[in-house]
């Protein structure tokens, strides 16, 4: 599995407990899963535009998004809800939640198989 990371966590590999190294995406090779860590809304939706390219190319792509979680009292304008409803809107559904760390939660997004 090819795996692309984006804005990762400095102890990302760490809260793994595995190296991953060899299954990063090199230059044109397109993932198959993808883990996208954003702050704010608008680096989020300017991420997700750049994924589309992949999204076309590979539509079982794996994309996990991280943003801080309501309980880390960390400002950010990102939600549950604003993941979801992007989502929505571009031909994705999320179909997992769970917490990466202290402070990040994460959401997965899939393109529905009646769309693949």
């Amino acid at each position: 599995m090819k795996i692309l990371l984006i804005n990762p966590l400095t102890d990302y590999f760490d809260l793994l407990e595995t190296n991953i190294e060899a299954q990063l995406c090199r230059k044109n090779e397109t993932p198959h899963f993808v883990h996208l860590f954003v702050k704010t809304k608008k680096e989020f939706e300017s991420e997700m535009k750049k994924l589309k390219t992949f999204i076309k190319k590979n539509t079982s792509l794996i994309i996990w998004v991280s943003w801080y979680k309501k309980s880390a009292n960390i400002p950010t304008d990102v939600s549950e809800d604003v993941i979801r409803n992007y989502a929505l809107q571009n031909d994705m559904v999320d179909v997992k939640v769970c917490a990466v760390s202290e402070i990040w939660s994460g959401l997965k997004l899939v393109v529905p198989i009646s769309k693949r």
